[in-house]
Parts: C-alpha cells; sequence; structure tokens
C-alpha cells in the first residue's frame, strides 16, 4: 500500500525533511538565545545606567580593562580639561543615526595627576576632513563631570577599522593605552561618556544619547517562527503521503473497471485486423448451405 515509499523520489524527499526538522529547530533555538543575551543586556545597562554616580577612580585605574558589569555605571571626576591633548574620533554618527561627524574626547587631569579621557560629545563634519574640526572651547579652570563609564573601544567590539596615517588630532577609536603614550601620563582605562558638567558651560558638542535599553528586538519571534517551520514538514510529509497513496488508488481503481479492448490479428503484409465478435444469436448467424 505504502511501497511508493521506497522509490528514489520518495526517499530523496524523506531524507531532505529529516534533516530540515533538525535544522530549524537549531536555529530556534539560536535565536532564542539571541533573545535572552538581548534581555540580559538590557538588564545591565538598566542597573548600571540607574545607579548612583562614584568617583572614576573607584571603577578603573591605567591600564585597566573595563568588564562588562562595570559599563555605563554614573561616574563622577573633577579636574582641569587638557585642551592641548584633546583628539577627535572620525565618522561617529549623531543622534538622527544618519548625520557623520566627530566625537571631541578631551583628557581632563585630576589632582593626582592621572587623567580621564572624556568624550564631551558629538559634532558634525563640516569642511575640510583633512583638518582638525572647530570645536567648542573646554571650560577653564577645574570642572566636576559625570558621565556613563565606557570601555575602550576596539576593532572586534566597534567594528571600526583602526587606521594609520590620520590627520594630527584624529583618531579612529577611543583607546586608553594608546592616548596615554601620546600624552605620556597614566591614563583610567576606558573613558567617560559625559552627561553633565559642573560649573555648566555656555557650549559643549550634542551629549551623546544614553543607550536605549527597553527594546528586546523580534529575535523571539524569529524562534517561534524557526519551530513552526520544523513542526510544518512532517505535517506537510504526511499530507504528500496521502494524496500520493489516493491518487495511486484511484489510479489503480480505474484501470481495474475499465472495459478490454478489442484483440488484434496480424496479416502477412504486416497489416492488423480487428478480430470480428463471436456471434451467439442463432437467428442472426450465416445459414450453412
Amino acid at each position: 500500500m505504502y511501497r511508493f515509499l521506497l522509490t528514489r523520489q520518495w526517499v530523496i524527499l524523506t531524507l531532505v525533511g529529516l534533516i530540515m526538522i533538525p535544522a530549524m529547530a537549531k536555529l530556534g533555538f539560536w535565536q532564542l538565545h539571541r533573545h535572552e543575551h538581548r534581555v540580559a543586556q538590557n538588564q545591565i545597562i538598566a542597573d548600571g545606567v540607574n545607579a548612583r554616580p562614584v568617583p572614576v577612580g573607584k571603577l578603573t585605574s591605567p591600564g585597566h580593562h573595563v568588564p562588562h558589569r562595570d559599563m555605563w555605571r554614573p561616574v563622577r571626576a573633577t579636574g582641569s580639561y587638557d585642551a592641548e591633548h584633546e583628539v577627535v574620533v572620525r565618522y561617529r554618527t549623531g543622534s538622527d543615526e544618519q548625520s557623520q561627524g566627530y566625537y571631541v574626547l578631551t583628557p581632563l587631569v585630576m589632582a593626582d595627576h592621572r587623567v580621564a579621557l572624556v568624550n564631551r560629545g558629538w559634532i558634525p563634519a563640516d569642511g575640510d576632513l583633512t583638518q582638525y574640526p572647530k570645536v567648542p572651547t573646554v571650560p577653564a579652570g577645574v570642572v566636576t563631570v559625570t558621565g556613563r563609564l565606557m570601555a575602550d573601544e576596539t576593532s572586534a567590539g566597534s567594528g571600526i577599522k583602526d587606521k594609520q596615517g590620520l590627520p594630527p588630532r584624529q583618531v579612529m577609536l577611543i583607546d586608553s593605552a594608546k592616548q596615554a603614550k601620546a600624552i605620556r601620563q597614566p591614563v583610567l582605562g576606558g573613558y567617560i561618556e559625559l552627561t553633565g558638567t559642573t560649573p555648566k558651560p555656555s557650549r559643549q558638542p550634542d551629549p551623546v544619547p544614553a543607550p536605549d535599553h527597553s527594546s528586546i528586538g523580534p529575535h523571539m519571534a524569529y524562534a517561534v517562527q524557526w519551530w513552526l517551520f520544523a513542526g510544518a514538514v512532517p505535517v506537510g510529509w504526511f499530507i504528500l503521503v496521502r494524496r500520493e497513496r489516493r491518487d495511486r488508488t484511484a489510479a489503480a481503481t480505474a484501470a481495474a473497471t475499465s472495459p478490454a479492448e478489442p484483440a488484434t490479428t496480424g496479416n502477412a503484409d504486416g497489416s492488423t485486423d480487428t478480430a470480428a465478435p463471436e456471434v451467439t444469436d442463432p437467428a442472426t448467424a450465416p445459414e450453412i448451405a
């Protein structure tokens, strides 16, 4: 009844289905893990953003790698800006995520002579990109800054490739170790993403927006879709098997009930004649002389 399942066509179709089911299930779990990672990431950001500010020296030090759990933590630092060693970070987008410009990275020299890098915000790219852009002047004197602690940028983490031969005072990535070599002073690991300054300056770059930790993305929906696809494969296979069996049964029934074709006889010249049916009615039989 189901011997057709042993044909080449059905064996291949069944094997393809058996491969697709675990593959789609695995893709579903991959999307589930991405969803769980996003939820955990959002929770870390929320915990960091909502924490109370602490002195930056409590969370980092020269040469220190800022761990993921300390990122976005509010910190504060007091000192004087070193405008001479200020640099801009190329190819950064504004709050609309479309306008190209720079981040303004300024060293803040604290009372103990250690330096904290401060990302003062974003300015648009205007004019010759090979020249140092016009940057709002740093506040004079001693200031207290507050902001989010961020880890040093890397090409692997940011997707931005570092480049050599850039114009003076321009960099591609925020790297505290490189800046420490440039200014020859101990620089705290990571940097501060500025959110406030006391006393408040008259003009500053546009502040970097806070990270969005409300969206969880479509990963859970994608996981459910892949699992539905995996469940649809055996259902579709079963429907095709039933349809094939029904069609074959109907074809066999039609062949068994169709009338037999008349017999043919061959002639000497190769032609064929249809044999006349045998007459059994005496009234119509030819008379024998």
